[in-house]
C-alpha cells in the first residue's frame, strides 16, 4: 500500500524538515523505497539530503509547471538510500505561476501518477505556510503528519492548518486525512511540555504518534554534514526517536491493512 503523506505545518522552526529527511532515511533503512519531495523554496530538506540545491538542472518547480516529468527530477540521495526531488528558491517562481493556471492545485498530484507505484512511501515537505505549494501537497496526498512542539502557540496555529485539511477533503481530496501528530523539541524537564502533550492525547487520541522527538543537539547538527542523523551518529537519541517513529508508522499501516482485509 503505497503511502502519500504531507509533512506540514505553517509554523516555522518545529522540526519540520527534520522529520522529513529522517523519517525518510528511518523508514529506508526498514528497506521500504522512500521518495522525499523538497516543495519548500528553502531547500533545507534537499541540502539536508547532501545534495547542493543551487546546482540543480532540474527541480520541483520544473514538474509543478509541468516542463519536466517526476521521473526526469528525481535523483538519489547520497548515502541516504532514498530518492528525492530537490527544490530550491525557483519554487517560489512556480507558486505565482501556478496561480495563473486552470487545475493548479492538481499538478503535483498529476505528475506523480507516473512513479507513485515505485515507492512504499511518499514524503512531501511542505513550506511552513498555507500557500499554492501547501495546497498541491495536500491534494497529492493520502494524509497530513504535523510535527509540532508542545507550547501553547503551537495549539493556536494547528487549528488553522485542521481548518485547511478539511477544506482539501471537501473539495479536491475526499482521502486526505490528518495521519498523525508528532511531538518534536520535547524537554520532559519542563513541565508545559506534558500539559500541551496531555491537551493533544485527551483531543486526538491515537493521532498522536508515542513517539516524541528530544531536544537532540547531534540532531541539529546532522544537516551541516549533509546527511540524516541515521547517517550521522546511529546511536544519539535523535536516530533512535526517529527509527521508533517509522516503526509506529509501519504498524499503523498493518493495522489498517489487516481492517481492510
Amino acid at each position: 500500500m503505497i503511502r502519500v503523506i504531507s509533512i506540514a505545518n505553517q509554523k516555522g522552526g518545529v522540526g519540520k524538515t527534520t522529520t522529513c529527511v529522517n523519517l525518510a532515511a528511518s523508514l529506508a533503512a526498514t528497506k521500504r523505497k522512500v521518495l522525499l519531495i523538497d516543495l519548500d523554496p528553502q531547500g533545507n530538506a534537499t541540502m539536508g539530503c547532501g545534495v547542493e540545491k543551487n546546482d540543480l538542472n532540474i527541480t520541483t518547480c520544473d514538474v509543478l509547471l509541468g516542463d519536466s516529468s517526476a521521473s526526469e527530477a528525481i535523483i538519489n540521495a547520497p548515502d541516504c538510500g532514498f530518492d528525492i526531488m530537490p527544490g530550491n528558491e525557483e519554487l517560489t517562481l512556480s507558486e505565482v505561476k501556478l496561480l495563473q493556471e486552470i487545475g493548479r492545485e492538481m499538478k503535483l498530484r498529476n505528475a506523480l501518477e507516473a512513479v507513485k507505484m515505485n515507492y512504499d512511501f511518499i514524503l512531501i515537505d511542505c513550506p511552513p505556510s498555507i500557500n499554492m505549494l501547501t495546497v498541491n501537497a495536500l491534494t497529492a496526498s493520502d494524509g497530513v503528519l504535523i510535527p509540532m512542539q508542545c507550547e501553547y502557540y503551537a495549539l493556536e496555529g494547528l487549528s488553522s492548518l485542521i481548518n485547511t485539511i478539511d477544506q482539501i477533503k471537501m473539495t479536491v481530496n475526499p482521502q486526505l486525512e490528518l495521519y498523525g501528530l508528532l511531538r518534536t523539541m520535547v524537554d520532559q524537564r519542563v513541565n508545559l511540555s506534558d500539559e500541551v502533550s496531555e491537551q493533544l492525547i485527551n483531543h486526538f487520541g491515537e493521532k498522536v504518534f508515542r513517539t516524541m522527538v528530544p531536544r537532540n543537539v547531534t540532531l541539529a547538527e546532522a544537516p551541516s554534514f549533509g546527511r540524516p542523523v541515521l547517517m550521522h551518529d546511529r546511536k544519539s537519541r535523535g536516530a533512535i526517536a526517529y527509527l521508533a517513529l517509522a516503526g509506529e508508522m509501519l504498524r499503523r499501516g498493518d493495522e489498517v491493512s489487516k481492517t481492510i482485509e
